[in-house]
């Protein structure tokens, strides 16, 4: 009797056959011929070298050896009917994209993310996190939160986050350096700046000093560093390095903690920020995920 174990297919001929008792009735529910079914639990008995069903006038019953093998096929028939139910599920599970920035990411989006999962477990978030909008963005992203001005985005999309500064620096920073509550003060201090290859759509220092009617002299900034992303900014703060600005719904965590602290006046823009921008046709997974970021905004 060859010694390699009969086939997965064998075993589920069997197990439908033991189930209903019957050849025909097992070949109509697999789709086979009775021919067929009779056919291969004879291989089966001649592989296991025993007899497993004893045929009856009307039908067939199992012989002990046939019940053994029964309990054993059953289950491993259904723990495999299971797993491919399990992985048709998982590979229909819907995935939502969403399209924003490296900042808006790593520092609002990620540290939440948790609570939408417990909100909705039967869906997956998709982060692209990229700083430049082609045309067509829109196309491949179910939900959109891009950072501009109402002109460039109030026609298509909802102010998600108005845009809020406020300098931010180590307390350690601040007593060693400050206070800084004269902005003439924070044009003295070492600023770590955000670099934008474009004049910025944002409060950088120039134009958050500006506000203020305040220019920096030429002995200033010497000492300034500067980075491409917003987190290396904010990461350069946390290090002591110096002042940065602090976009309020980026560093709130930062700040609610005293990891950072305050370190000059707060200033707006009451038609900037980030925007949220739905698909260009909406489904439901887009329109879960677009109502819990505004609910989340709403909350923190």
């Amino acid at each position: 009797m060859p010694d390699r174990p009969p086939e997965l297919g064998w075993m589920r001929i069997f197990a439908e056959v033991a189930r209903l008792g019957s050849f025909s009735a097992a070949a109509a529910g697999l789709g086979l011929t009775q021919p067929a079914v009779s056919y291969q639990i004879r291989r089966l008995e001649e592989q296991f070298g025993v007899a497993l069903l004893r045929r009856q006038h009307r039908g067939v019953e199992l012989t002990a050896e046939g019940e053994r093998l029964f309990q054993v096929a059953a289950k491993t028939v259904g723990d495999i009917d299971a797993l491919a139910r399990s992985f048709r599920t998982e590979a229909q599970r819907p995935v939502v994209r969403l399209r924003t920035d490296y900042a808006f990411s790593a520092l609002w989006l990620i540290p939440r993310m948790h609570g939408f999962r417990l909100l909705h477990p039967e869906a997956d978030i998709q982060i692209v996190a990229t700083q430049r909008l082609e045309p067509g963005f829109r196309d491949d992203a179910d939900v959109v939160v891009v950072f501009g001005t109402r002109a460039e985005f109030g026609a298509i999309g909802s102010l998600l986050l108005q845009e809020k500064v406020v300098p931010v620096c180590t307390k350690g920073f601040l007593d060693r350096n400050g206070p800084f509550d004269d902005p003439q003060l924070l044009a003295k201090a070492v600023l770590i700046h955000l670099d934008s290859p474009t004049p910025p759509s944002w409060f950088d220092w120039r134009s958050y000093l500006a506000e203020f009617s305040v220019t920096r002299d030429l002995h200033a900034g010497r000492g300034d560093v500067s980075f491409n992303t917003y987190s290396l900014v904010v990461q350069a703060a946390l290090s002591e390095q110096g002042v940065a600005i602090g976009w309020m719904g980026l560093v709130d965590t930062l700040l609610s903690t005293h990891m950072l602290v305050e370190a000059g006046p707060p200033l707006d823009a009451p038609d900037r920020g980030y925007w949220l921008i739905p698909p260009r046709s909406a489904n439901i997974d887009s329109e879960r995920l677009s109502t819990w970021l505004v609910d989340e905004v709403g909350r923190t």
